[in-house]
């Protein structure tokens, strides 16, 4: 292959990739009241979005800034079930899952004002912690 039909080669794979990562790569990002959320995965319809006082069923991953898990609902093989806006989860969650729809996936991170504070939740949180939570909505009743 002569080096003029490599660079066009290498230019074609270029392009190929610079449209994958602008199709694919697309995450949408915003912060709320402190917590940084992230669209990992957005549906293509949405009927239904969480607002205070919903029931949900909600997959999560927990993990400290450092990878260190410390909860997940996929290791129990059963969804968390909780109403949103009552108190019942981390002020965190009930910021950054507001607006979710069935079938989305959001990467929360939660400063420790809005998760377990200076306190933390011993032993797997320590005080002053940062939480990274990779959610996805199962359901909404």
């Amino acid at each position: 292959m002569g080096s003029s039909c490599r660079f066009a080669m290498c230019v074609f794979v270029y392009i190929f990739y610079l449209l994958v990562l602008g199709v694919c790569g697309e995450i949408e990002v915003f912060e709320v009241d402190g917590v940084k959320v992230e669209r990992l995965k957005i549906p293509e319809t949405c009927d239904f979005s969480v607002q205070d006082g919903d029931q949900l069923k909600i997959h999560y991953r927990g993990t400290l800034e450092d990878g260190t898990e410390f909860d997940s609902s996929y290791s129990r093989n059963s969804p968390f079930a909780f109403t949103i806006g009552k108190g019942q989860v981390i002020k965190g969650w009930d910021i950054g899952i507001k607006g979710m729809c069935i079938g989305e996936k959001r990467k929360l991170t939660i400063p420790p004002d809005k998760g377990y504070g200076d306190q933390g939740f011993p032993p797997k949180i320590p005080g002053g912690a940062t939480l990274i939570f990779e959610t996805e909505l199962i359901d909404i009743d």
